[in-house]
């Protein structure tokens, strides 16, 4: 069983930052890819960026291209997650999650193979 725990959300206001990060108390994760999702209320959880293993290959979602950064630090044993230009939209619980695979990134909640509790990112306007 693997535990993540997400640190970093709160509130802002639209336009500014936050980073979020994830990491796995007593557990390595540096040899898998690693994801990001969040959840608005009333709707689907949904993909918004995953890094490989290595870091070698990252995705976003289109949503948060050029506002969000996906980073690893495998020393630390800790994913970020740094979202700039925060819009309302953006509000939501944030994920992470592991993928116990080294493969192409999958983007779908259900390829993941453990979740955190999440951190809840609120955006005023």
């Amino acid at each position: 069983q693997v535990q993540l725990v997400e640190s970093g959300g709160g509130l802002v206001q639209a336009g500014g930052s936050l980073r979020l990060s994830c990491t796995a108390p007593g557990r390595t994760f540096s040899t898998y890819n690693m994801d990001w999702f969040r959840q608005a209320p009333g709707k689907e959880r949904e993909f918004v960026a995953a890094i490989t293993w290595n870091g070698g290959n990252i995705r976003y979602a289109d949503s948060v291209k050029g506002r969000f950064t996906i980073s690893r630090d495998n020393a630390r044993n800790t994913v970020y997650l740094q979202m700039n230009s925060l819009k309302p939209e953006d509000t939501a619980v944030y994920y992470c999650a592991v993928e116990l695979w080294r493969g192409v990134l999958r983007t779908r909640a259900a390829d993941m193979d453990y979740w955190g509790k999440g951190t809840l990112v609120t955006v005023s306007s």
